[in-house]
């Protein structure tokens, strides 16, 4: 692979400008960030999680067209169906209805989302997170979607952390071929387990290193002193954002409103270019608290 092509002198000069707070580990400084050709451009998409509360009620409450009119209401860019909540017999033809919904609706669909585990050693257990896997390849593809948001999992109890990073690079790797045949964009989100850490996902994109993967960035998911300087690490490699709207640092004890001008700034700095997805989990209710969100990002990028 040609990774000049790809990736940029001005990405790897922003990256060892922070590499301090990567705290010794120089290895994940081996692999240049993605070069994007021109300015930072972002859209704003709508995380169909957002609305969990609704899609996964019993009865549910919303489906994932009454939730492709909410964000047409709202005046979104784009949807993020996860894949939790499409119903248990989707099919090729609801798959096609979908997509043209919303592009009737004026929308893209920007991405969806898994919950798979690749912290697995081989067997019939792995193999059931790659046919997952590779499912959810194959709907992206029906829907549109060009990225699908992964997560590497959770080190198994009798297992060591670098045996769980063996695994999930090898899972995600068995994954990137069929994604690229698809024309899909594997993005490994910053979950916990393996991911805690800049440190630890750049560890997982420089093994992976292929043209059709990057990272989820969710701006939620760090908990470090400072979850800006951890966000502006891992943003020269995002190819999907996640946008939370709350922070939680280190040693507090309560969420903290997130700075969405200063998340922006760091995206813009980072030259990203792409779908800001808002994926909304504070208390308030979404119905209330999701347009007054939606107006402030909208007015930010």
């Amino acid at each position: 692979m040609n990774t000049t092509n790809r990736r940029g002198f001005l990405g790897r000069m922003m990256l060892a400008a922070a590499a301090p707070a990567l705290a010794g580990s120089t290895s994940a400084l081996a692999i240049p960030p993605i070069w994007r050709r021109r300015p930072s451009r972002l859209k704003l998409s709508i995380a169909a999680y957002s609305y969990r509360k609704y899609l996964a009620a019993k009865p549910p409450q919303m489906d994932m067209f009454g939730f492709v009119d909410l964000a047409a209401d709202l005046g979104f860019d784009a949807v993020e169906p996860t894949s939790y909540y499409f119903p248990a017999d989707v099919d090729d033809a609801y798959l096609a209805r979908f997509k043209q919904y919303a592009f009737l609706q004026g929308l893209d669909v920007s991405g969806t989302a898994i919950g798979n585990n690749f912290c697995l050693p081989p067997g019939e257990k792995r193999d059931e997170q790659l046919a997952l896997t590779r499912l959810w390849i194959d709907r992206a593809a029906a829907i549109g979607a060009p990225v699908v948001r992964i997560f590497a999992g959770q080190v198994p109890k009798d297992a060591a952390e670098e045996d769980a990073v063996k695994w999930a690079v090898e899972g995600i790797k068995a994954s990137l071929p069929h994604a690229a045949q698809r024309g899909v964009t594997l993005a490994l989100e910053n979950h916990g387990g393996i991911t805690a850490t800049p440190a630890q996902l750049l560890k997982l994109v420089e093994a992976v290193d292929a043209p059709n993967f990057g990272v989820n960035l969710d701006t939620g998911n760090f908990h470090g002193e400072d979850p800006y300087m951890e966000m502006a690490l891992l943003a020269p490699y995002a190819v999907n954002v996640q946008v939370k709207t709350e922070i939680k640092r280190k040693g507090a004890s309560a969420m903290e409103e997130a700075n969405l001008g200063l998340i922006v700034s760091i995206l813009h700095r980072a030259q990203y270019s792409g779908y800001v997805v808002l994926e909304y989990e504070a208390e308030e209710d979404p119905y209330t608290a999701i347009p007054l969100h939606a107006r402030r990002l909208r007015q930010l990028i």
